[in-house]
């Protein structure tokens, strides 16, 4: 790619550049709006070095460190393949790090912090990676362009090379390392936009092999010399803490070393996991309940019932939805509940840390590395510089991850112990004292006109105030813009309210993001609505929704196409009946079909599912049709059994047998299409699980004429509608 030298002019505003590493290796990174040195100096005299994403050495080796995690949604991949795009390499040639918590260097361009969640990974990284790639490139080719004394822009890059066409010289990225190190970074360099070799491309996950063959390294994975193996109890009931423990039968068990008691929990250390779950198991902890020991399901519930009742802070409006409303030829009104939901992922939490005088270091899978330095850090009582948090692969977050209480346990634990400890938490443990989705209550109110047209829709949401202590510029005036993020919807309605009613967990339960965030709660709210609307005016659901939408929209596209793609309309064997629902969040435009079977009174059988996506230019399209299947099942498990349920302060369920999740006899056939864009990238990690519960419960209003209002999914005891 021919670029002008004169591009290579320095800059000090909207890049970050790390100085020149040890050992001859040309570093490059960037943080779009940073303030940075104009130029890359050797290490030796380097006054700041922020970000390293990319390495190449003097062999040629290209490393690039990777800001977000990895768990499971391809974040290494594609990363690698944006990188690779614009030095012009195979992916698979490029050697993948995880880069150490640190949020000041890591942190997201569009969230400050360092966080991996929100479907804004790639979408972070679609600028940041490539400009880093692309900035490489341009300091390789000056550098090849000097020593023959040519134009820059008569020479190319090809395959870890840079070519002068003309002479037929070529010379490897390794050979010019040194002296591209000495050149000014560019500012904004630009990017490749057409012939694109690697972006679009359905490559194999680079992951992939090292998972199959167990040499990936997650967090439990970790390997330390004298390292010693924690089991934790904490307090079952919420808010609860410890009275006391006999420390003489868990030390009675061959390996146990020690007990360490914590405010609210005890933990065993021992050479092994099976001696510590031993000592732990031997033990017979005394709890104070606290004010919660009577808590229960019922009570939690009424207290949001009661909240629908109270008046909101205004999230968003338009027109006059008041007087719209009295105007209305018709209305219509109607509450809808989700329960409170666990994120069940495979691996359970787990920590392993080594705490020295001064100094503290984590190994732990996180996607909030930097947030966890930071919460160590102030739990120990040590600066910052002082902690360091190496991430590693992640066995599913789903936004468990994205809160830091275990790894700062972890720490408390280690600061009690010479060796380095790694806590990993029973199955029990991590269901009982996890970050729960919280209770969610709305209440919609919709004016129609003689057509049964909306004309003031009015959608009160009831939930937790996640976003105050997660992502403050989230939290505005009151209101927790994550929780009413989606309440109308996709639709051009003339005249709307969203009003918000802050209700929080008791002290003790934590209330935190899980995949989907706010639009898996309002998304089954509003289609279900919508879909109410349509039979109320006779309407098909598909042409109902079509007239509420922008003509030649994004959205409006994904409708047409999904209800193709799905056959909707065409007859189905009896008992079987097909429901819709569109999404549009996370940048991206989702449109899912649904085919169920009712058998008898109370039984349901999901044969097919057809969701067509829009989420612009697909770095990788394999992985974006995983990431949609990936959420449509993790959706699929709550809609039809998702439920944690509390009774005496305690959280009942305990493992998959009373939280399961989906069986393979029970997976649909899902297909997911996916609709050509030159767009930006949005998020696919969350659309598929948001937009997934309203199709399942619009099909089984058609099957049944239930209307379900309320999740998980309970055929006997809906009402018809």
């Amino acid at each position: 790619m021919a670029v002008p030298a004169s591009t290579l002019a320095s800059t000090r505003r909207g890049f970050l550049v790390a100085g020149a590493a040890l050992a001859g290796e040309l570093v490059i990174g960037f943080s779009p709006g940073a303030e940075a040195l104009a130029q890359s100096v050797s290490a030796s005299d380097a006054p700041f070095q922020p970000g390293r994403f990319i390495r190449i050495d003097r062999s040629g080796a290209i490393t690039v460190t990777v800001p977000y995690a990895e768990m499971g949604q391809g974040a290494l991949t594609a990363v690698a393949m944006l990188v690779a795009e614009e030095l012009e390499v195979a992916p698979q040639i490029i050697r993948l790090e995880h880069a150490p918590g640190d949020d000041a260097i890591y942190g997201h361009p569009l969230l400050g912090d360092q966080i991996t969640g929100g479907s804004l990974g790639v979408r972070g990284a679609w600028k940041q990676m490539r400009q880093a790639g692309a900035a490489a490139r341009m300091m390789l080719t000056e550098a090849a362009a000097r020593s023959w004394s040519v134009e820059a822009a008569s020479c190319r890059t090809d395959a870890g090379f840079v070519v002068h066409p003309p002479s037929g010289r070529r010379l490897a990225y390794g050979a010019l390392v040194d002296a591209a190190r000495a050149l000014p970074v560019p500012q904004d360099p630009p990017l490749r936009t057409q012939e694109l070799r690697v972006i679009g491309k359905g490559l194999t996950r680079l992951d992939a092999p090292a998972k199959i063959d167990g040499s990936a390294l997650f967090g439990m994975d970790r390997r330390l010399p004298g390292m010693r193996y924690a089991a934790v109890m904490a307090c079952p009931v919420i808010g609860g803490s410890l009275a006391g423990v006999d420390h003489a039968p868990a030390l009675a068990v061959r390996g146990v070393r020690k007990i360490v008691e914590l405010p609210s929990a005890v933990a065993v250390i021992a050479d092994h996991t099976g001696a510590a779950r031993k000592g732990l198991a031997a033990l017979s902890p005394r709890w104070n309940g606290g004010a919660h020991a009577g808590l229960d399901t019922a009570a939690l519930v009424a207290q949001c019932d009661a909240a629908l009742g109270r008046p909101g802070l205004t999230a968003e409006t338009k027109g006059d939805p008041t007087g719209a409303m009295s105007a209305a030829q018709a209305s219509f009104a109607a509450d809808y509940r989700m329960p409170m939901l666990a994120h069940a992922a495979m691996e359970p939490l787990n920590c392993t840390a080594h705490v020295r005088p001064g100094a503290c270091e984590i190994w732990v899978g996180s996607q909030v590395p930097g947030r966890a330095r930071k919460e160590v850090a102030a739990a120990l009582g040590l600066p910052v510089e002082a902690v360091r948090v190496n991430n590693h692969l992640i066995g599913g977050g789903f936004g468990r991850r994205l809160q830091s209480e275990w790894v700062t346990q972890a720490a408390l634990i280690a600061r009690q112990v010479q060796e380095p400890v790694q806590v990993i938490w029973s199955r029990e443990e991590d269901m009982r004292q996890g970050s729960y989705r919280f209770h969610n209550h709305s209440r919609v109110r919709v004016g129609t006109d003689a057509q049964g047209m909306p004309v003031s829709w009015q959608h009160r949401v009831v939930g937790p105030a996640v976003m105050a202590w997660f992502l403050p510029p989230y939290f505005r005036d009151g209101v927790d813009l994550d929780v009413t993020g989606g309440a109308y919807g996709p639709y051009s309605f003339p005249n709307f309210l969203v009003d918000y009613v802050r209700n929080d967990p008791p002290a003790g339960l934590l209330a935190g993001n899980w995949r989907g965030v706010g639009d898996t709660r309002n998304c089954f709210v509003v289609e279900s609505v919508i879909d109410e609307l349509a039979a109320r005016a006779k309407r098909d659901p598909v042409d109902y929704r079509r007239a509420l939408l922008e003509p030649n929209s994004r959205i409006r596209v994904v409708l047409d196409r999904v209800a193709a793609e799905s056959g909707w309309g065409k007859p189905l064997p009896a008992g079987h009946a097909r429901g819709i629902s569109l999404l549009s969040g996370f940048g991206s435009h989702i449109g899912l079909v649904a085919e169920v079977e009712v058998i008898g009174s109370d039984r349901l059988r999901i044969p097919r599912i057809t969701c067509v996506v829009d989420c612009g230019r697909a770095v990788n399209p394999n992985i974006v049709k995983q990431q949609i299947e990936g959420g449509i099942v993790f959706g699929l498990s709550a809609v039809l059994y998702g439920r944690i349920t509390v009774r005496d302060g305690r959280v009942e369920q305990s493992n998959f047998h009373d939280y399961p999740v989906l069986r393979m006899n029970e997976m649909p056939q899902i297909e997911v299409i996916l609709v050509e864009s030159a767009e930006e990238p949005g998020g696919v990690g969350e659309p598929g699980t948001a937009v997934l519960a309203p199709a399942i419960t619009n099909a089984i209003f058609t099957a049944t004429g239930r209307r379900l209002r309320s999740l998980p999914i309970d055929l006997a005891i809906e009402q018809r509608a």
